[in-house]
């Protein structure tokens, strides 16, 4: 196995290159998944010159196992649930709820971390490109497209650095349009596809999103 990124940067340089027709358009959109989407989806709006903001999403990991995701929740009530994990390890309704009580708090926390008084992006009738530094099963990534697609999307484009084959396969028949550098056959988990995967703190989010968004207003200026 290879290391294919050497950090999240890099893998939102090569996806920028692979977007470049939506550059300047003002009817486009980058929504970063936090908090390790967000470097990602930074050099993505840098380079193309397009807004960016979050779409703030949960995993439902499975008691016991949280890096196995048993679903996903997102903001406006959306939930996205795996059935393949919760009916393998049979899982009670009772606990699934246990598990989107905590995650919503946390969801809820990030939510006045990250947007404070500003209000949600606006992307009704516009071109939302959803971004992530890459995807296992899957469930966080639907839960942000069926969040932005309830916002009233007009188009839908994933942009991920790595993901398997498998889900790859089922995300490309939920959206527009899905950019994926990187499927390996083998693929174990995302961290093992960078050389540097450190944890992205809430820090660097506020402050990623203030610097894009400055960048823009200026060269828009």
């Amino acid at each position: 196995m290879t290391i294919i990124f050497s950090h999240r940067k890099q893998a939102g340089q090569l996806l920028a290159k692979q977007l470049k027709d939506y550059a300047n358009r003002p009817d486009v959109l980058v929504l970063a998944l936090p908090r390790g989407g967000v470097p990602v989806a930074f050099e993505i709006a840098v380079a193309l010159n397009l807004p960016l903001d979050v779409c703030l999403v949960r995993k439902l990991g499975v008691p016991g196992q949280p890096e196995l995701a048993m679903g996903a929740i997102g903001m406006g009530g959306v939930v996205v649930l795996n059935q393949g994990v919760v009916q393998w390890r049979h899982i009670p309704n009772s606990v699934i709820e246990v598990v989107k009580a905590t995650e919503n708090e946390e969801l809820e926390r990030r939510e006045r971390t990250y947007r404070g008084n500003r209000p949600l992006p606006d992307v009704v009738n516009r071109t939302v490109i959803l971004v992530d530094d890459g995807v296992a099963t899957g469930s966080t990534l639907r839960a942000a497209i069926a969040t932005v697609g309830e916002w009233g999307a007009a188009k839908i484009v994933v942009a991920i650095p790595v993901a398997p084959p498998s889900t790859c396969r089922e995300i490309k028949r939920e959206v527009d349009q899905l950019i994926c550098l990187e499927t390996p056959q083998l693929f174990y988990s995302i961290s093992l596809w960078y050389q540097d995967f450190t944890q992205t703190s809430d820090t660097q989010v506020c402050d990623l999103l203030a610097q894009a968004n400055k960048e823009i207003t200026t060269t828009s200026g």
